[in-house]
């Protein structure tokens, strides 16, 4: 409840080979005893991830992760969720030596720099060895780096300088309200207490609303659906936004006047991590599904599914009333994106409040490249009940600019 959300936290990854020193690296930087270390190749078996604080940064979230080169049946598995880290992250820094910067570590590097917002290259182990030669190479490639020893404490202080200067200008996320509301503005959130909400607290979506309100320094007042109108009934003029959970979105739109600018968390958190435009576009496949065709109900958390779950069971009993068609979902949850998406006719994505942009965005490349549609649960819940229109007002200036 009193740290950053990891979402909203830039994430720096530490990738190399076994041994490069990729541990040492992050306990010399943060000045703590964070990750094992050991002389034994292949310490770091899986990602672990930190929640911590970086001066000049702010809140970051730290991936150390299995060395590029593990080998093996289990090694590939390791390597493949080393590879699986690398969507989420903002800054990656490739730690290597003199020693081990070859040919294929160079190429390793020139595809992570076209995969990350920020690629910073580490040389460690250089207490006494140079090579100019492999520095070139570097070079040539347009990438950041720094020779240092995380045994003798050489050039940490440079380390960390080269990620606070290149990382300095990242954001985590964007506002979640950002061009839709000034200050002093009345924004009126209705939210249903269903079974998916804990006990004395609200869903993350709802909780980051209200705060992105408090930061334009505007005015929150919240209800839930069936205290709407006496809410409305209260304001001596209109609000200048309502925002709804997507599963009340029906009633909402029929009880707030036409002229009231109305949309849903789900829709905000679409524009804030996706793509509003492409999810857009992919809902209009909705209508070309047919008997048999798969949906990906795609999750970004793992969550105890309730009876009325709304990916899992009103998603899907939605989508089949609408289109009177037989078809057939299954589910990705949690962080990892492990299905294969060529089965799929339509992919329908969860606000993401829970991973990062840039994970995301990764997610929104994969399936464009596939071919895939994908859309978002309060774009395709909006469209199955007759409101998408009405919830995208408030964005017709930026969806005329995309288009």
């Amino acid at each position: 409840m009193t740290q950053t959300p990891v979402s909203n936290r830039i994430h720096i990854g530490f990738f190399g080979r076994r041994n490069a020193g990729k541990s040492s690296l992050i306990n010399a930087i943060t000045g703590q005893e964070l990750s094992i270390v050991s002389a034994t190749p292949g310490t770091t078996t899986d990602p672990v991830g930190t929640a911590m604080e970086l001066a000049g940064i702010g809140p970051v979230y730290l991936y150390d992760t299995a060395g590029i080169d593990d080998s093996g049946e289990l090694g590939a598995k390791r390597v493949a969720r080393t590879e699986a880290v690398l969507r989420k992250i903002n800054i990656a820094i490739f730690v290597t030596t003199y020693d081990t910067l070859d040919a294929h570590e160079l190429e390793t590097i020139r595809l992570m720099k076209t995969q990350v917002q920020r690629l910073l290259v580490v040389i460690n182990k250089s207490e006494s060895s140079a090579d100019a030669g492999k520095e070139h190479s570097l070079a040539l490639l347009g990438v950041p780096f720094v020779d240092a020893s995380c045994h003798t404490g050489k050039n940490i202080d440079a380390v960390k300088r080269l990620i606070v200067t290149h990382g300095s200008g990242l954001a985590a996320q964007g506002s979640i309200l950002g061009g839709l509301i000034r200050h002093g503005s009345v924004v009126l959130l209705v939210v249903p207490i269903d079974t998916g909400a804990p006990a004395g607290r609200l869903i993350l979506p709802q909780a980051q609303t209200i705060r992105d309100v408090l930061d334009h320094n505007a005015v929150t007042i919240v209800a839930t659906e069936f205290e709407l109108t006496h809410a409305l009934s209260m304001l001596a003029s209109p609000p200048a936004l309502v925002v709804c959970d997507s599963q009340a979105v029906e009633k909402v739109a029929a009880e707030v006047p036409p002229h009231v600018p109305l949309t849903t968390f789900s829709i905000l958190f679409s524009r804030l991590k996706g793509d509003l435009s492409a999810f857009i576009d992919g809902v209009n496949a909705a209508d070309m599904l047919n008997d048999g065709d798969r949906v990906l109900i795609l999750e970004t958390c793992t969550h105890h599914a309730q009876a009325d779950d709304i990916g899992r069971v009103k998603i899907p009993r939605w989508l089949k009333k609408y289109t009177g068609k037989d078809l057939s979902f299954e589910v990705n949850a949690g962080g990892n994106l492990s299905k294969d998406l060529s089965r799929y006719k339509l992919i329908v994505s969860c606000g993401a409040c829970m991973i990062n942009r840039q994970e995301m965005q990764n997610r929104l490349v994969e399936a464009r490249t596939r071919g895939i549609p994908i859309t978002n649960y309060g774009v395709l819940i909006s469209q199955m009940h007759g409101v998408l229109d009405r919830v995208l007002e408030p964005f017709a200036g930026e969806l005329a600019c995309a288009g």
